[in-house]
């Protein structure tokens, strides 16, 4: 999912002015931070599930690289963190086949709800979901053969804690990928907004070492962090992975309905001062108006290693 300095799950994961991005002085606070993160997603699931063919043409790709650098192949058993609405759960479930099981997890039962749907309308009998904290890991120690994460790790405000509860989940040679954006000004697509309505909420940049969507984006941080929890043959590749949409005007409509957090940000604002701050973001998202509809722009990182 896709929260802004904020919690755990695909690209809009925490509200800032309750759950971390608070304003200057006051310091983050993770557990209110899960709880907003929780009741957030628990309110935006239809809306983010609505989404989900535009979800997987953007992810698709990237989430196939995932899955290959996971080594996730038929009768693999597969845990999925900080699920969302379960895309990736989909693909990992086809890649498992009928002799093949995946466990998806997330904070928040509403979009696992939703994930429920989606598995059932795609006739998938080997995934089962389980609400559950990503940096509470409670699986049977050593069981899995691939741990994946879309998204989520980012979002986490004790991420050595996560990869360690990701690591004792798979046996020995166990792979575990996941997936988080490179740097922001590669990622135009949602760097651009967020910078606007910072500016109109009077929230300052995150906090060193605060969770959010480019937290492992700089050279060398994800591979670093993987290596620290104790994986080996880190690897990590670049995913050139525009958004695409008909327009700028689709554009904001995406992202007004899919990324609570940015809601959340705003929240303190008269109503007047949010619907300008969005004006403004509609404004700027212009400039990736093509002949060819709205680009977005957007680059990824997947990163993999071996227990």
């Amino acid at each position: 999912m896709v929260p802004v300095t904020t919690a755990q799950s695909e690209p809009a994961r925490a509200g800032q002015a309750r759950a971390g991005q608070a304003p200057a002085g006051q310091q983050f606070d993770p557990v209110a931070y899960k709880q907003t993160t929780r009741d957030q997603w628990d309110g935006a699931a239809a809306a983010w599930d609505e989404w989900g063919g535009v979800l997987e043409e953007w992810l698709g790709p990237a989430t196939g690289l995932m899955l290959d650098m996971s080594g996730a192949a038929a009768g693999s058993r597969v845990l999925d963190v900080a699920a969302g609405a379960g895309g990736q759960t989909v693909a990992a479930a086809r890649r498992a086949g009928p002799s093949g099981r995946v466990l998806a997890t997330d904070i928040s039962a509403g979009i696992l709800a939703r994930a429920d749907r989606r598995l059932a309308e795609a006739g998938l009998a080997n995934v089962a979901t389980r609400v559950m904290d990503g940096e509470d890991i409670a699986v049977e120690p050593g069981h899995y053969d691939a741990v994946i994460s879309r998204l989520g790790l980012i979002y986490f405000p004790d991420r050595p804690r996560a990869l360690g509860g990701m690591r004792a989940a798979l046996r020995p040679g166990g792979r575990v990928a996941v997936m988080v954006y490179a740097p922001a000004e590669l990622n135009g697509f949602f760097s651009v907004p967020v910078s606007i309505i910072r500016r109109a909420a009077g929230l300052g940049p995150p906090l060193p070492g605060q969770p959010g969507p480019f937290s492992l984006a700089a050279g060398g941080v994800l591979a670093g962090e993987l290596a620290a929890a104790g994986f080996s043959g880190v690897e990590v590749r670049e995913v050139d992975a525009p958004l695409r949409l008909p327009s700028a005007a689709d554009a904001l409509r995406f992202e007004r309905e899919s990324f609570g957090a940015l809601h959340q940000m705003l929240a303190a604002l008269p109503e007047a001062d949010r619907e300008a701050a969005w004006a403004e973001v509609g404004e700027a998202l212009r400039q990736f108006d093509g002949a060819d509809g709205w680009a977005g722009p957007c680059r990824l990182l997947v990163g993999a290693g071996a227990r």
